[in-house]
């Protein structure tokens, strides 16, 4: 088998903002999506699918709420896995249908995913990610004390629960992917960044967090020995000085290069900022590696070098 490429498909690839936040409305995104990936796919190239989950776990969480008087809440690693199956379904559907249309061989198979983090990691002192509804102060201060979580105030808009998002350090089903990737197959896989999961002495443990999906991206392409990953979002390059009037796109930037503009401040660390990690992260991993970072409309260029950022070592 070839070195498979890996993709990390952004939230514009499951949803649309104009769209209403339903299933058929997210199917219809995916159909798109599908059609995206099946341009890489007739290259011959071994794909294996990761993608966010964030608007998706919060809507989880919110029906938690609202029927919390009827039925017990499920905590945040379960939603989480919730999640990797209602997205995985919609991916495993759409792009189903348009390999078969394309007469492609293989299907695509969602594998509910796992990926260890530490225990140890600083990010459990300092919880930073929101999720779920937002609160007033009092309920927010009601729920701390009863239930020991986290909460924030969010740009004005009320009280947020966060929690942490630690460094992933291995996927679990690493195997397993492997054995789908050489079996032909397109896996669907570590959804929403994966599963956090700590090491007990039993076993391995769900914990309370969530994982940033394009670095859970960087660490499955560093286990499967891919030579490159390719980060799909809104933007076509990342920008020094985004969104200013000397707005600048990165077209091939050398990983040392890259690594001083994200020093130096460029990248917002809710946006593109991760993306350039992960990225960075890849390259540095090993000799003749290289990130492509635009648009899921042209991945097919980027894969090719003539479009978006190119990270290079």
């Amino acid at each position: 088998m070839k070195n498979p490429l890996v993709i990390a498909l952004g939230g514009n690839a499951l949803q649309s903002g104009k769209g209403p936040a339903n299933a058929a409305s997210q199917l219809a995104v995916i159909q798109n999506t599908a059609g995206q990936l099946v341009r890489i796919l007739q290259t011959g190239q071994p794909l294996a699918i990761v993608h966010g989950n964030g608007p998706q776990v919060g809507r989880i969480l919110l029906q938690n709420e609202a029927a919390a008087a009827i039925t017990p809440a499920m905590p945040l690693d379960v939603c989480g896995a919730m999640s990797q199956g209602m997205i995985g379904y919609h991916i495993q559907q759409a792009l189903g249908q348009r390999m078969a249309a394309a007469g492609l061989p293989g299907r695509p198979v969602t594998l509910v995913t796992q990926v260890r983090v530490s225990a140890e990691d600083p990010a459990f002192d300092r919880p930073s990610k929101p999720i779920g509804p937002f609160y007033t102060q009092d309920k927010a201060e009601w729920i701390a004390k009863e239930k020991g979580f986290v909460f924030r105030e969010d740009a004005g808009r009320g009280w947020r629960r966060v929690v942490a998002s630690p460094l992933p350090l291995e996927v679990v089903e690493l195997a397993q992917v492997r054995a789908l990737l050489d079996a032909g197959f397109v896996p669907i896989t570590a959804g929403g960044g994966g599963i956090p999961v700590v090491s007990t002495p039993t076993g391995l443990a769900g914990v309370a967090a969530v994982i940033d999906k394009d670095l859970a991206a960087w660490r499955l392409a560093e286990g499967l020995e891919a030579a490159t990953l390719v980060i799909l979002t809104e933007v076509e390059h990342a920008c020094l000085r985004y969104g200013q009037a000397d707005e600048q796109p990165l077209l091939r930037v050398g990983a040392d290069e890259l690594r001083a503009h994200q020093k130096a401040g460029h990248f917002a660390e809710g946006s593109m900022g991760p993306k350039v990690e992960a990225a960075l992260r890849f390259v540095e991993g090993g000799s003749g590696r290289r990130a492509v970072i635009t648009r899921l409309d042209l991945a097919l260029e980027g894969l090719s070098g003539e479009r978006g950022t190119q990270v290079l070592g």
